[in-house]
């Protein structure tokens, strides 16, 4: 569920760290298609949950999804991580990739100190794992970051320590991140993608939002035309995903008939209701870059 956590101050290591990212990119560095938000004409449905659906689902799947999430990392909630060694076998099945990593909770960064020796670590555990699963340089991960509204200034220092790290070992940055309005005073809201926006002098983190209420999500629907993830709310993101299992009941009132019965969501092929997923549009079919 989504935390939200107060107003904090701009973090001028996050804005120097991200300023040195974008030139490494500028001189030479591999690009994402992820970093190139608007301007696509075409969406495509990918799917991400925790828990790896099984090999036998894949063929399944893919008559929907045109790019799966792929974990580095134990999900939240989880020890271990059952996505790992399945590249190869999503990838011949015809996937594109959105990697992701698990972020800490803002409890977990109570002091800069912490926040500036957690974010290297976690952003070298990343690149590492990347590379044992076999993605290749310029590959986009994303940091999964499951707080709402706007992050603590720790947290903005513990992700330019990630972005730098991330960078250092070949692969490039972004974030999964709240793109629901919070209000924080009259006529006054933020998003948490606005809010890290705000934080970076460039445009080079590539951004996964989500935001499943109703409007201006579907519900758990599968378009065959997927209107363009700018469509969130936010218009620079790259990622839009719209609807989550379980559904969120707060948010999801208007297009709750879109949702089975027991509250989740599930892809039209998953006739016997196997695999509960959230679903994402994004303006490629891989998101990560993560087939090459």
């Amino acid at each position: 569920m989504i935390k939200f956590i107060p107003k904090s101050a701009s973090t001028a290591l996050f804005s120097l760290i991200l300023a040195a990212i974008a030139l490494l990119f500028a001189l030479g560095a591999q690009s994402s298609p992820s970093a190139d938000f608007p301007g696509s004409e075409k969406s495509y449905l990918g799917f991400d949950r925790n828990i790896y659906p099984g090999d036998g689902a894949l063929p399944i799947l893919r008559k929907t999804f045109a790019f799966s999430g792929y974990w580095l990392s134990p999900p939240p909630g989880e020890k271990n991580n059952t996505w790992s060694g399945k590249r190869e076998l999503l990838r011949s099945q015809g996937f594109g990739f959105v990697v992701l990593y698990r972020g800490p909770d803002s409890s977990e960064l109570k002091t800069q100190a912490v926040a500036k020796s957690k974010g290297p670590r976690d952003g070298d555990d990343a690149a590492a794992s990347a590379k044992a699963e076999g993605f290749s340089s310029g590959t986009v991960v994303f940091l999964d970051i499951e707080e709402g509204g706007r992050l603590p200034e720790t947290y903005h220092t513990y992700l330019a320590a990630w972005s730098e790290a991330l960078v250092r070992g070949g692969f490039h940055p972004g974030v999964y991140c709240s793109g629901i309005p919070v209000k924080e005073g009259p006529k006054i809201s933020i998003t948490t993608a606005d809010d890290i926006r705000h934080h970076s002098p460039t445009r080079d983190i590539a951004v996964w939002v989500y935001n499943d209420a109703c409007p201006p999500s579907p519900g758990c629907a599968f378009p065959h035309d997927p209107p363009l993830p700018g469509k969130s709310g936010i218009h620079y993101a790259s990622i839009w995903q719209f609807a989550q299992s379980p559904r969120r009941k707060g948010f999801t009132s208007r297009c709750a008939r879109t949702y089975l019965r027991d509250g989740n969501c599930y892809a039209p092929g998953d006739t016997v209701h196997s695999w509960f997923l959230d679903v994402n549009i994004a303006t490629s079919p891989d998101p990560s870059g993560g087939t090459k």
